[in-house]
């Protein structure tokens, strides 16, 4: 199963579900793009089997990946203070995966319903997500 992680700014939360990914599911092959050097490197440090950065990269892999996992704003063009694309956006909507969204409360985009959890609990259900596909 291949799993594409999407982060941008400084990639700290695309950096803790690939180290969770990693722990939890050692079996998974990670890619990640990050839309900025950095969140790329952030990636990559945490363990993500293949890295990339930009628009393009996101394109191909929205192809190649069984699951995409990200902030809710890689749906959203303009996101993460800009740096997602229309471009990344459609490709992200677009693709066969399942997309795990994470409801992340940042940038002028507020998901209602969802109750403010931490990071840690966040990424806990999305594991949970994860483990109900592989099954």
């Amino acid at each position: 199963m291949n799993i594409l992680v999407i982060d941008g700014q400084g990639g700290q939360l695309g950096g803790q579900l690939i180290r969770s990914l990693n722990t939890h599911f050692k079996e998974l092959r990670i890619m990640a793009v990050g839309t900025n050097a950095t969140a790329t490197a952030a990636m990559l440090k945490a363990g993500a089997h293949q890295a990339s950065t930009g628009e393009n990269p996101v394109i191909v892999a929205c192809r190649k990946a069984d699951v995409i996992i990200g902030p809710i704003g890689i749906v959203i063009a303009d996101a993460l203070f800009g740096e997602i694309t229309p471009g990344m956006a459609v490709a992200v909507g677009q693709a066969e995966a399942v997309r795990i969204l994470l409801p992340v409360n940042k940038c002028t985009n507020l998901v209602a319903g969802v109750a403010e959890l931490n990071m840690t609990a966040i990424i806990q259900d999305a594991m949970a997500k994860v483990q109900a596909l592989i099954r």
